[in-house]
């Protein structure tokens, strides 16, 4: 039977936090992880990365500075910072910091995004038969323009590109504001690309940054998936042309550190109302845990995109 529920551990806050300004973010800390390389067709031994922290609200302090500064989108603090509010959240408040995460089955090289916690996790191999994992948070396409699920590879790299303005997106500029420009140039201050885009096999869909930081971890774009720049930045120069991917849709996912199973439940955020509790059991049954259904269901329910321990090491 599953043990009740518990959520990672958590740690506070590093000190002494710079004003959130564009400086700061430039600067901010960034992660990498590493797990045991999973054998093929097998689930990894530990599938559990990092830890879940704390931040105290500042004066002044938003989410979104908050949310940017620890690599995490609008959507994520959001969900595990209930009741709060995101624009004026009172200060001294201490806030949840979901930054941990259970990785997405069942593919572990290349990219993978998952939709519903509008996240990307990058995979590769390491020495001694471990595997990197890098991830960041993503803002994706809005609901009339969804990011497709499915497999890609990296076609191709640009820096400053120029974006072509498709035809339907150019008459949804001319009837919103009578823009009726054809094309932005690479490197302009409203260009939605950014500097950096990681072109995909399944066109006209790309991995870029974005001109507007604070779309991240929203529905706001026409299908791409866009990244904080500094977090484009990163990324672009580690993605070789040719690197596998995948766009998976996966609101509920289960892991295993330590010994013990973890769950991490996210938003259904196209509604496609997937299964999930008997996909989350069938998971668990492949592990060789038990599992109980309505302890399961009350665990995907709480969840609110922190892992929560469900079963003892």
């Amino acid at each position: 039977m599953l043990a009740g529920c518990a959520l990672l551990h958590r740690t506070p806050a590093p000190p002494a936090i710079p004003p959130f300004v564009e400086a700061t973010f430039a600067k901010k800390p960034f992660a990498t992880y590493t797990i045991p390389t999973p054998a093929p067709g097998a689930l990894p031994t530990e599938s559990v990365i990092g830890t879940v922290g704390t931040y105290r609200v500042r004066q002044g302090d938003t989410f979104m500075d908050v949310a940017r500064y620890f690599d995490l989108g609008f959507n994520e603090i959001v969900d595990a910072n209930p009741g709060i509010d995101p624009w004026i959240p009172p200060v001294g408040t201490a806030l949840v910091l979901p930054t941990a995460w259970v990785l997405p089955c069942c593919t572990y090289e290349g990219i993978v995004l998952n939709i519903p916690e509008m996240r990307l996790y990058y995979y590769r191999r390491g020495p001694n038969g471990t595997t990197t994992v890098v991830t960041h948070p993503v803002g994706l396409g809005r609901d009339d323009r969804r990011t497709p699920r499915g497999p890609f590879t990296v076609r191709g790299k640009t820096v400053n590109p120029t974006w072509i303005i498709p035809p339907s997106i150019q008459r949804e500029h001319m009837k919103e504001r009578g823009d009726a420009r054809t094309s932005i140039k690479g490197g302009a201050e409203d260009n939605p690309l950014g500097k950096y885009r990681l072109e995909l096999s399944i066109a006209p869909y790309s991995i870029h940054g974005t001109d507007i930081p604070w779309g991240i971890g929203m529905l706001v774009s026409h299908g791409c998936a866009r990244l904080y720049p500094e977090d484009i930045a990163r990324l672009f120069p580690l993605v070789p042309v040719g690197t596998p991917g995948q766009f998976v849709y996966q609101p509920v996912k289960i892991g295993v550190r330590g010994g013990a199973s973890w769950l991490e439940a996210d938003q259904d955020i196209y509604k496609y109302r997937p299964p999930l509790a008997p996909r989350a059991l069938a998971t668990l049954r492949k592990l060789g845990m038990r599992a109980d259904g309505p302890q399961l269901r009350a665990a995907i329910g709480t969840s609110h995109g922190v892992p929560i321990k469900l079963s003892p090491g």
